[in-house]
């Protein structure tokens, strides 16, 4: 039990560490209703961005965890995670391909 709580106080502080440095992003607003919009538009890929981040770390930690412990079915858990967290990490730049 004390190791799943260590691990869960690391992951907790790697969550922390993310937000703290997305929190930094600068949302000015300015005269221009343009550029109000796409402050708010960056502001929010930003946090899209961290939430991408904290899953690409946990799915990180499960896949090390999993071949720690020889469970398939958490090492699979692992790669959807690590998958999905590089997906919406990259949104911004998939989204930007896509449309040219």
């Amino acid at each position: 039990m004390k190791k799943q709580h260590g691990t869960r106080r690391a992951f907790l502080a790697f969550c922390a560490l993310v937000l703290v440095f997305c929190a930094v992003l600068p949302a000015l607003a300015a005269d221009d209703p343009i550029q109000v919009v796409n402050n708010l538009s960056e502001f929010i890929i930003g946090l899209i961005r961290a939430v991408g981040i904290i899953l690409l770390g946990f799915g990180v930690l499960q896949l090390g965890l999993s071949l720690k412990s020889h469970d398939p079915s958490q090492r699979a858990n692992g790669m959807l995670t690590l998958a999905g967290g590089i997906v919406i990490t990259f949104t911004k730049e998939i989204l930007n391909l896509i449309t040219g």
